[in-house]
């Protein structure tokens, strides 16, 4: 650290942690710390990769701090801890930002804008935050690798996922298929079912209960619900459950066909006219809704068995359009219903519904408002179809980038069979510590549980395009798996490696000749999923297996022994670093993971720029210094809880962290002398207080280990403010006297004082990297940098668990002392004779302590408590007192010494007195106990005040404020003896 400079009472901490930052950035700390530990055991970390094309807040900040934590940790257990930067710098969210910036919405715009040109501005708008993303990356002392990070937009990168992409595609497992996907109409494209579990969102829409007219049979009419109108024009069949039991209900001139356990949807006075089983219903016909040809055949509108029917909601009859449902479609396959879509791509009504052609189906916001599902109400009570309509509340899933309303839509898609790996994947998770414990069979293992195919191609321009060519001719398709293959197939131009770029528009212009036909292969247009770049990091930030094959083969860096992100991971990258991992049979990926819940604001509230509560990272560091900040959000509460973040409970670890220590530090500064001190505290001899402070320290130190040692992060950091309190309320405050005196025992108090400050330096390190470089600092750490110590290890501290149980006992026995003085309004600077404790007989060393804290004469243990009236008596958690309440004049007198030493040392720190500093002590009082007190007592006056001298006054000094005892008054005037 720079030259040591004089402490300040109430520091800057903000400021103190810049001048800690110019320090490493000079001396290149970091870089030291991985020179030092190079030859040591690897400590693997995968950093996840951020987006740069968006500002970081405040949640950065909480997973920043948990990863970086751990990482020092390690490093200063002796590991050698590689830190890789990463850039997420493909998909939706980067194109979403451009196309905002363009002014330009949707596909057919892109593409009228130019795909070179639109993807030319991507790969600018990647970067577009990158330097406020690396300021607070430093700022909040995360030490990472940001000169040399992987950025998925490389070619390296990106050959990379093309080999990963050809294991799978030759394991079989890459495939493409017509099935229903959740399809963003905004975006054009197909999501993945984990991008769909993460935006989820309780929304009210409007259902209708429907009257389809049965052929045939006057008035009758089969009753079925929908919480989706706009599917209605799609209709193509009715299903039930085939042992479901129905009626056939007469209600005023109509009848209706609906299940017999939701017989109560019917309104009003009805009769049952029979009931019917819903095998008995197969095959009846229906009027359809829509005069639509092309969904009309011989299979069409009629009612039909399906297994996903059931009575929980509706009637026990499901409207089935086939491309818009996946048990729709599974149920149109089977018994081959029409397949004609109704809706485009982009989520409009097509010619095959010319009443409201070009009309969106689904309203994103307000549901109550759309004027497409009241058009269909309409029509469908023009016709005399609708039975009714209600709000139903229920999770609807919106892109999780653009906020659109999903739509289920059937379309070719390619999809990665992981449903073929359900067990395989099961069986990794199964080797992962999660932290929290239950999501590994909550959250994340029920998703493995009932694990889909991942909907893998997205039908958009800046991303990794997927390696497939296709033959014009035959069909045949080739998936690519490196750039040395596609050079060697090229058909149609020479590839310079040097200057090939592996995106769209570029890629899409190579074509290939086909090995069977020798026809000619175009590659398809899909680009990947992006979930599928940062799933692949493990072995795409090596250029795996083109390079560094034995960073991965040889568990050099893989796999990981941490990571930590937030709980919407799970579904994001978490699930598909196991995928990826699994896909090519290598195992889990990572063996230690935290995951971490969401930042509220202090109400609750999702922070959100519209509702103004967004708190800017920067601000708060600014404000009150990275450390507080992480500390906070590591202590607050555990990291699987929601986080409720007020920007005042950082300012309190600072008043019951920061400063309590400063405070500590500046006291041992003060007393600590020019001389050297002893390098080993003697073991024999100890005071109990020094003994008792370096069992704490053993135990704190025993405990924070075995907490990082499982990631129990919140644990270790609240031990440690423990310990701090203990060092400051009871260890310092209760040997201060001992500083004072001078001596050996001084001596041995100071030196327990600076090991006790360098210890907690060591532990404070990855908490608070910045206040703990100052603490080091300030207490002669040897090496150029905390960082650079070992961590603290619990056997270099005596252990003593008599002396902790004992002086828990104590404690216990003091804080009941003090209660009853409390309860009694007897101050504790007036001196009481008698302090008894219930049990065995004390060592002279504690009855000391619990003289000095309680203010007693006497301490005695006992088998039995007094029953005197003079004695006030107090029991609590097996531990019993008493407490001698009489005071004589004797009694009374010492209590004022106290006052008055008291009052004068306040005297003393007005004048900005050192503890080295003498005085003399004048006083004038009419009051003659006043008088004696300070005559009789002097010598213990002057110890107490640094006073060479005390003496009376002619007359009463008009500057001071006199001295009040009850009647007595005593006024001072003070002198600094020079």
């Amino acid at each position: 650290m720079p030259e040591e400079k004089q402490l300040s009472s109430i520091p800057n901490f903000s400021k103190l942690e810049e001048e800690v930052f110019a320090f490493w950035e000079k001396e290149h700390i970091f870089d030291q710390s991985l020179e030092k530990t190079k030859d040591g055991k690897r400590f693997v970390f995968f950093e996840g990769p951020p987006t740069a094309n968006g500002k970081p807040g405040i949640h950065h900040v909480l997973a920043r701090a948990y990863k970086d934590v751990i990482c020092r940790y390690k490093t200063m257990r002796g590991f050698f801890v590689e830190r890789k930067a990463g850039w997420d710098t493909h998909g939706l969210p980067v194109e979403l930002q451009v196309e905002k910036a363009l002014k330009i919405s949707g596909k057919p715009q892109i593409e009228k804008y130019g795909v070179e040109a639109f993807n030319k501005k991507c790969k600018e708008s990647v970067w577009q935050y990158k330097k406020e993303w690396e300021q607070l990356t430093s700022r909040i002392g995360f030490w990472l690798d940001l000169e040399h990070p992987y950025v998925t937009y490389e070619n390296e990168y990106v050959e990379s996922l093309w080999w990963i992409m050809k294991q799978v595609w030759d394991k079989g497992l890459l495939y493409q298929g017509h099935k229903v996907v959740p399809h963003c109409p905004r975006c054009g494209t197909a999501l993945s079912s984990h991008e769909v579990a993460q935006g989820y969102d309780k929304v009210k829409d409007r259902s209708v209960f429907v009257k389809f007219k049965v052929k045939n049979q006057e008035n009758t009419y089969i009753l079925s619900w929908t919480t989706t109108p706009w599917t209605l024009p799609g209709n193509v069949a009715l299903a039930v459950g085939e042992k479901i039991d129905y009626v056939q209900v007469k209600a005023g001139n109509e009848q209706y066909i609906l299940a017999k356990a939701v017989i109560e949807k019917i309104h009003g006075e009805y009769d049952v006219v029979k009931e019917i089983k819903g095998a008995e219903l197969v095959g009846m016909h229906y009027e359809p809704l829509f005069d639509i040809t092309e969904l009309q055949s011989s299979t069409s509108h009629q009612v039909y068995v399906a297994d996903f029917v059931n009575t929980d909601e509706g009637t026990g009859i499901v409207h089935t359009a086939v491309m818009y449902g996946e048990d729709d479609y599974q149920l149109g396959e089977k018994i081959g219903l029409p397949k004609v879509h109704t809706v485009t791509p982009d989520g409009l009504f097509n010619e095959l519904v010319p009443q409201w052609q070009g009309w969106p189906v689904k309203h994103k916001d307000k549901p109550t408002e759309d004027k497409t599902t009241q058009a269909i109400i309409d029509y469908l009570k023009e016709a005399g179809l609708l039975y009714g309509e209600e709000l139903y509340e229920h999770d609807y899933p919106f892109c999780w980038r653009c906020d659109t309303p999903l739509l289920y839509y059937a379309k070719n898609s390619w999809f990665i069979k992981m449903s073929a790996l359900r067990e395989e994947l099961k069986k990794n998770n199964e080797t992962i510590n999660w932290v929290p414990a239950y999501i590994k069979d909550g959250r994340f293992g029920e998703w493995l549980n009932e694990v889909k195919d991942w909907a893998f191609s997205r039908e958009r321009y800046w991303g990794t395009p997927l390696p497939i060519w296709v033959c014009e001719k035959c069909g045949s398709k080739e998936c690519i798996g490196s750039i040395a293959e596609l050079t060697a197939r090229s058909a149609n131009q020479k590839i310079d490696a040097a200057t090939l770029d592996l995106h769209r528009p570029y890629v899409d212009e190579i074509t290939l000749t086909c090995a069977s036909c020798s026809g000619k292969m175009v590659r398809v247009k899909e680009v990947a999923d992006v979930w599928f770049d940062s799933g692949s990091m493990p072995y795409a930030q090596w250029h795996y297996p083109f390079e560094n094959t034995e960073r991965v083969d040889s568990g050099q860096s893989f796999p990981a022994e941490y990571i930590s992100e937030a709980i919407d991971q799970t579904r994001g990258w978490f699930y598909t670093l196991l995928a990826v991992s699994t896909l090519l049979g290598k195992g889990a990926p990572y063996k230690n993971v935290i995951c971490l819940n969401h930042i509220m604001d202090s109400k609750g509230q999702k922070m959100s720029k519209s509702r103004g509560n967004v708190v800017d990272p920067f601000d708060i560091i600014s404000q009150y210094g990275a450390d507080a900040l992480r500390w906070h959000l590591f202590t607050m509460n555990q990291p699987g809880d929601v986080k409720l973040f007020d920007a005042k409970q950082v300012n309190e670890v600072i008043k019951k962290n920061w400063l309590i220590i400063w405070n500590v530090l500046t006291f041992w500064k003060t007393y600590r002398g020019a001389s050297e001190m002893p390098a080993v505290i003697p073991r024999k001899g100890m005071h109990v207080l020094d003994s008792w402070v370096m069992a704490r320290m053993h135990q704190v130190v025993e405990a924070t280990t075995a907490h990082l040692e499982t990631y129990e992060i919140t644990q270790a950091g609240r031990l440690i403010t423990d310990f701090v309190n203990d060092v400051s309320t009871w260890y310092l405050r209760r040997s201060r006297d001992r500083y004072k005196d001078g001596g050996t025992e001084a001596a041995q108090a100071v030196q327990t004082l600076h090991i006790v400050l360098h210890t907690l330096a060591r532990l404070l390190a990855p908490f608070a990297p910045f206040f703990a470089e100052k603490l080091y600092a300030e207490t002669g750490g040897k090496q150029k940098s905390v960082h650079l110590e070992p961590w603290p290890v619990a056997k270099d501290y005596p252990a003593n668990e008599v002396i902790i149980r004992a002086m828990a006992n104590l404690r216990q026995a003091v804080e009941l002392g003090h209660a009853l003085r409390k309860e009694h309004s007897i101050k504790v600077r007036q001196p009481l004779a008698q302090f008894i404790i219930k049990g065995e007989k004390l060592p002279a060393d504690i009855t000391g302590v619990i003289q000095d804290e309680l203010n007693v004469r006497e301490v005695i243990a006992t088998s039995a408590l007094p029953s005197g009236s003079e004695f006030v008596r107090k029991e609590s958690n097996g531990v019993a007192v008493a407490l001698d309440t009489t005071i004589t004049d004797e009694l009374r007198q010492e209590g004022m010494v106290r006052d008055i030493i008291r009052h004068i040392n306040a005297m003393r720190k007005g004048m900005k007195l050192t503890p080295a500093d003498k005085i003399d002590i004048r006083f004038w009082t009419e009051t003659p106990d006043a008088i004696e007190v300070l005559s009789r007592y002097a010598d213990m006056i002057s110890q107490g005040t640094a006073a060479v001298s005390i003496s009376t006054l002619a007359a009463k000094p008009a500057e001071t404020e006199p001295l009040v005892l009850g009647e007595q008054s005593i006024a001072f005037h003070i002198v600094k003896v020079e």
